[in-house]
């Protein structure tokens, strides 16, 4: 590889998705935006999957660094970079983009080159977010990922997309607006600078720590989403096309997450042990109560979105258990929803463009007429309850450990997650593809097609993959959790009810 390209991987990886969206823009026909949009999409997936490989997982700090001054004067800068971290969410959000290209292959046939760069423009602002190492590029990206998002649900969504669309947007600005409040409080504490290396490194004041803190903490919980601040998911899933159901769950939920363990507990350690015991029951209360809502719901897509809700659960769950074993957990549970959560929303997509019907009772007796679809169903419904041997086991086991350190009662109520996860998903296999079919137009659905399969058989492949084999996700993370947890220091004795 050129010394040129191999220095600039990171910067080039961002670059394409842009130069993605203005080739798919002058596109003659929608049939070559959409070759245009898959080339892009594969090259960024190529580009990280390199960067990937020449990672040195044993360096904690920031690698493939570019920085450029933006705007001197306000101490701006153009700053990327990646550690384990940021790693592991570029690599999901690269693996979930061409995905859900080939999903939308043949249901949007309207707008089909807006369609195709608004999902190119989420990707890029995604690569952003999670590589930004300038407080101001963070946030300036994070709020571009709202806009495609609105426009993906408003124009191609159910019939319910406008409220849908404007509960998404209203939700989102109120958690920006907390999230600059609190970026805006780091910036004038640390010493008039957005480098959040330096935010790290800065001595702040006790009472305005807990501001902070509490103004960034909403707006993550609010974008994860925590429970009571969830309401507006399930709608904006339900409304959603394919693709953007599976970014929105996929991606763009981990911002949250990737917000606690980049500012809150880095920089604001001693605020976030004392907030933690609150946070960590809180969680418990996300992963309960999702999984009942999930149980009672008669709508597929729903019922994977309030599955979102508990799974995402065990993550903050696993962040704020400080110490090693939880955090680790809580990144390899971000990979590893992306991964089977998209699947389960391609799946339901895929039985959505034959049916245009959304009601679980509507199937049944699937395993007939589509016998593919079965089989690539019931892996994704069993890795959603963390089978032991799929992608998610390994996860929600290292957060479950990292919890025993404080509280058995945690890990027993915790564990409570998973019964209610086998209970709605087992349930919703037996109702969806077992027994006999609801009616004529159930028993005569024609069964996936090669696009279909092409398009969920990597995700099944990562799901075993994962599941048997997860070291090589271990320890690209590994170095940058010890960071972070050396970075908290003693007060994570602090971080766990009776610590």
């Amino acid at each position: 590889m050129p010394s040129f390209v191999s220095e600039n991987l990171l910067v080039l990886l961002i670059a394409v998705p842009f130069l993605g969206i203005l080739a798919v823009v002058l596109a003659r026909r929608d049939q070559w935006a959409r070759y245009l949009a898959m080339a892009s999409s594969l090259v960024s997936l190529a580009l990280s999957l390199a960067l990937w490989q020449a990672f040195d997982p044993t360096v904690p700090g920031m690698q493939f660094v570019q920085r450029t001054a933006w705007m001197p004067t306000f101490n701006v800068e153009f700053a990327v970079g990646l550690d384990g971290l940021s790693m592991l969410l570029v690599l999901l959000t690269t693996i979930l983009t061409p995905l859900s290209v080939l999903a939308s292959w043949s249901s949007i046939t309207t707008k089909v080159k807006a369609y195709l760069s608004l999902i190119l423009l989420v990707e890029g602002a995604m690569l952003l977010v999670f590589t930004a190492m300038d407080a101001f590029l963070f946030f300036m990206l994070w709020e571009v990922t709202m806009v495609p998002m609105y426009f993906m649900i408003v124009v191609w969504g159910g019939p319910k997309r406008i409220a849908a669309g404007l509960k998404f947007v209203l939700y989102s600005l109120t958690g920006s607006l907390l999230l600059l409040v609190g970026l805006l409080g780091l910036h004038l504490q640390a010493g008039d600078t957005f480098d959040i290396q330096a935010m790290a490194a800065a001595t702040i004041d006790e009472d305005a720590q807990h501001w902070i803190f509490l103004a960034l903490f909403l707006g993550f919980a609010i974008k994860l989403p925590m429970v009571p601040f969830h309401s507006w998911l399930p709608d904006a899933h339900s409304e959603a096309p394919t693709a953007g159901s599976v970014i929105l769950a996929g991606i763009l939920l981990k911002m949250g997450g990737y917000g606690f363990l980049r500012f809150c507990l880095p920089i604001l350690p001693e605020v976030s042990a004392i907030y933690s015991k609150y946070i960590l029951w809180a969680s418990i209360v996300a992963i309960l109560y999702g999984g009942c809502l999930a149980l009672a719901q008669s709508d597929l897509k729903k019922l994977i979105a309030y599955s979102s809700i508990s799974h995402m659960g065990f993550v903050t769950l696993g962040i704020f258990a400080f110490n090693e074993e939880g955090i680790q957990g809580s990144i390899l549970q971000m990979f590893t929803h992306g991964v089977t959560t998209g699947a389960l929303f391609l799946a339901a997509g895929l039985l959505y463009d034959r049916t245009h019907d959304r009601q679980i009772a509507s199937y049944g007796g699937l395993h007939r007429p589509m016998p593919r679809f079965a089989v690539f169903f019931c892996i994704f419904c069993v890795a959603s309850f963390a089978l032991p041997g799929t992608a998610n086991f390994m996860g929600e086991f290292l957060v479950l450990v990292g919890t025993s350190y404080g509280s058995l009662l945690m890990v027993v109520l915790s564990m409570g997650g998973i019964v209610l996860a086998a209970g709605y998903m087992l349930w919703t296999f037996q109702r969806v593809v077992l027994g006999r079919p609801a009616s004529s137009v159930a028993a005569s659905l024609p069964d996936m097609t090669p696009r279909e399969i092409a398009t969920l058989l990597p995700l099944a492949v990562i799901v075993f993959v994962v599941g048997v084999f997860p070291a090589p996700l271990v320890e690209t993370m590994a170095a940058t959790v010890a960071q972070i947890v050396e970075r908290a220091g003693n007060v994570a004795l602090l971080a766990v009810p009776g610590g």
